[in-house]
């Protein structure tokens, strides 16, 4: 029987459609010249059943938003783990990348599966009781974080470079070609403004070592270690429409067992249906045509062999007793006073429960103020987003993490509201204000506070400056009452290095009670 190279074709096409959509979604995450945003941004996030599954059983609450995410599991009830195979991003890019590493592969443990699913029920159990791991394993959490903090950061930078020394020193015809390019590129592709982040690196490795997998097994990620995948695969025990060998003719030659991307086939060319990602290469290169897909498929599917029960009370007993290990950390009762949250952030056990570290509330942050937490929030916290003004301050009219964040831990506020949550407080250090040090005068902090009520007042006072001279100035001080702790006083605050006008996240409005200001002011 001839092989049938059109489903391939239909897929590969399906493939770079999805990722075309994914790549398009990623670049419209950005500031578009307007309040607010248009189109779903962070739908890939939203059809993601595993985080709306983390974040629900978390936060004990339906995640509306991820609502999609059902129609997702509902079609691989019928279909099996096509979105494996045909839509998912990761696996397009993992599937573009594997030519690079010779198509060789080592063989590994027949029962190396089953860490997808100890990952599975680890980050499951891990939310319920409190530990949110959800955004270190989720694919799509991965592939984002590692292309907005660090990928599409340098892709930018090269490109401003480019054109830049192109713009400088080419000659005037290159100039006439070169500049309706760029400007085609700053339009469509580069971001609104340029952005750095904090943690570029490990978001960095995280991603890159799941291609570096690829070295030791095509699909390595997908097969051994993904949790979306393993949810996916319960979902597909179920699904009514399949690929089976039909058994009569089949010579066992083994091709489609060393072709299969995600070893669903074993050596009697049996198909495993929740490791097949329908991706239809046994369909079209069988010598034999003996795959079909349907829904009459006269062999029955192969489950897999799923965990075993000590693997399970292990995975179950690590997300019940990890969330109880970090909690006994000594400065659990006093958080970091540096840990300024961004507006509209829920309470800290919400938000830490919801985040799924994706970093698109910073790659849309006007101003690149929202950074990675390293261990500010404890290890729990890694990687969500936190506010670093001395880098940038979040701008008084934006609101625009909010309208990004995919599961409502940022949630979505009208600009009048932002405006008076407060998400911190500033403090001046007499040591370093000029005013107070040196008796400069300066009053950059109180021009630019941008609340209708400048937050920040002066006192009229006479003083000697640093060459003994007695000069009449103004010296700052804030009023609590007022200040929303946007930081932009700390951003444009003139002397080098540290700032002499810093906000801690004291008297944030997410808490009932405000943290001590432990004397400052």
């Amino acid at each position: 029987m001839k092989n049938h190279p059109r489903p391939n074709l239909w897929r590969r096409l399906s493939q770079l459609l999805f990722l075309a959509i994914f790549l398009v979604l990623f670049l419209r995450t950005d500031y578009q010249g307007q309040d607010q945003l248009s189109g779903a941004v962070n739908l890939l996030f939203r059809i993601d059943p595993l985080v709306a599954l983390a974040a629900s059983l978390a936060t004990r609450s339906v995640i509306l938003l991820a609502l999609p995410a059902v129609f997702l599991l509902l079609s691989c009830l019928l279909l099996g783990r096509w979105f494996c195979g045909w839509a998912c991003p990761m696996g397009t890019l993992l599937d573009a990348a594997r030519p690079l590493t010779g198509g060789k592969g080592i063989t590994l443990p027949s029962t190396l599966p089953r860490i997808r699913y100890a990952l599975l029920v680890l980050v499951l159990v891990g939310a319920l009781f409190g530990l949110p791991l959800v955004g270190f394993f989720d694919p799509f959490a991965i592939l984002v974080r590692g292309l907005t903090m660090a990928i599409y950061p340098a892709f930018a930078m090269a490109i401003e470079s480019l054109f830049t020394f192109t713009y400088q020193h080419g000659p005037a015809w290159l100039n006439l070609v070169s500049e309706p390019v760029y400007q085609f590129l700053r339009d469509a592709v580069l971001p609104f403004e340029q952005k750095l982040f904090t943690l570029a690196l490990p978001a960095l490795l995280m991603l890159l070592t799941l291609f570096g997998l690829e070295f030791l097994q095509r699909r390595f990620f997908c097969r051994y270690l993904c949790p979306l995948g393993a949810l996916l695969g319960l979902a597909a025990r179920l699904a009514p429409w399949r690929i089976s060998n039909r058994q009569p003719n089949c010579q066992a030659c083994g091709q489609c067992n060393t072709l299969c991307r995600t070893g669903a086939i074993d050596l009697q060319s049996q198909v495993n249906g929740e490791r097949c990602i329908l991706c239809l290469d046994c369909l079209s290169q069988c010598p034999k045509g003996q795959f079909v897909f349907g829904r009459t498929a006269k062999q029955p599917i192969l489950l897999a062999e799923g965990l075993s029960r000590r693997a399970f009370v292990g995975s179950s007993l690590a997300g019940i007793s990890l969330p109880f290990m970090l909690a006994v950390r000594p400065f659990k009762r006093h958080p970091e006073p540096g840990l300024i949250r961004p507006p509209g952030a829920l309470s800290e056990a919400q938000f830490l429960g919801r985040c799924v570290r994706c970093g698109e509330c910073m790659q849309v942050c006007i101003g690149n103020a929202l950074h990675p937490a390293l261990t500010e929030a404890g290890i729990e916290g890694l990687f969500t987003p936190r506010l670093i003004p001395r880098i940038g301050y979040c701008e008084y009219n934006c609101t625009l993490c909010g309208q990004v964040c995919p599961t409502g831990a940022i949630q979505r506020l009208p600009a009048s509201t932002k405006q008076t949550t407060v998400i911190g407080r500033a403090f001046i250090d007499r040591n370093r204000c000029l005013p107070f040090a040196k008796g400069v005068p300066c009053i950059v902090c109180e021009e630019l506070c941008p609340t209708p009520q400048k937050a920040i007042g002066f006192r009229e006072v006479s003083v000697q400056n640093e060459f003994g001279q007695t000069v009449r100035l103004k010296q700052p001080y804030v009023i609590d009452d007022l200040c929303i702790g946007c930081g932009i006083c700390e951003n444009k605050c003139p002397l080098p290095g540290r700032s002499a006008i810093r906000v801690t996240s004291a008297g944030e409005s997410r808490r009932q009670q405000d943290q001590s200001k432990d004397g400052y002011n």
